[in-house]
């Protein structure tokens, strides 16, 4: 009884809704599954246990967080980057290492996936380069904990000036195509990429086809079928 009600609980706070503007995790996704976002196509609905696993990172970031202002290195907590037109953001936390700023961002995971962790994820790497880009910090720390044991990996961070040009044009280019309503291709690497495997849009992607093509094109073939 009580499982119920706390799974719908969940799944009635978690609503898709219409994105109209880019979020910095969104920088290096996957283009066609951001359309689809802004486009507000069907897509699978997440499980309730995938949303508490989601509020349970939260939680991780609070505790993490608490500590470091009780070291006194927190300089701002959850700072918004600068107003501007192509996308939004905020850092989980500017700290001072050494007399040195540093734009902090904490993820949390699974024990198996935290013991394989050599190096930091990629799309986490190309987050906290815009983070740097837009606080003019060059330095940061991807901070991961393992949600089963508690560890803690830290990565340092060096601003990167070709990655984030290579964002930003990237995120450039995918506002275009959304204004202009043209469906980015599928990644070069589908389906073996791994953002393919927890796409909520594998279905509709796969209907697609591989190409760019028109999305009026598109919607109206697919409200026929």
């Amino acid at each position: 009884m009580l499982k119920e009600l706390i799974d719908q609980y969940y799944l009635d706070k978690h609503e898709d809704r219409e994105q109209n503007h880019f979020y910095i995790t969104d920088a290096g996704k996957c283009a066609r599954a951001v359309f689809f976002k802004f486009k507000n196509m069907p897509r699978e609905k997440m499980e309730a246990r995938m949303l508490r696993l989601f509020d349970h990172g939260d939680y991780i970031q609070m505790q993490i967080l608490n500590t470091l202002f009780g070291l006194g290195i927190v300089r701002a907590s959850e700072v918004q980057i600068p107003p501007q037109g192509l996308v939004s953001g905020r850092a989980d936390a500017i700290v001072t290492l050494n007399n040195e700023l540093y734009v902090v961002d904490f993820k949390s995971m699974n024990s198996m996936l935290f013991r394989k962790l050599q190096e930091p994820k990629e799309e986490n790497v190309n987050q906290i380069q815009l983070y740097m880009h837009y606080f003019k910090i060059p330095k940061g720390i991807l901070l991961y904990m393992s949600k089963d044991t508690s560890e803690l990996k830290d990565f340092p961070i060096q601003y990167n000036a070709d990655l984030v040009q290579g964002l930003l044009k990237g995120l450039e280019t995918l506002d275009k195509k959304i204004k202009e309503n043209i469906i980015p291709g599928q990644m070069a690497e589908y389906p073996r990429n791994w953002q393919c495997t927890y796409c909520q849009f594998r279905d509709i992607c796969s209907s697609a086809g591989k190409g760019e093509l028109r999305w009026d094109d598109f919607k109206a073939k697919i409200e026929k079928s």
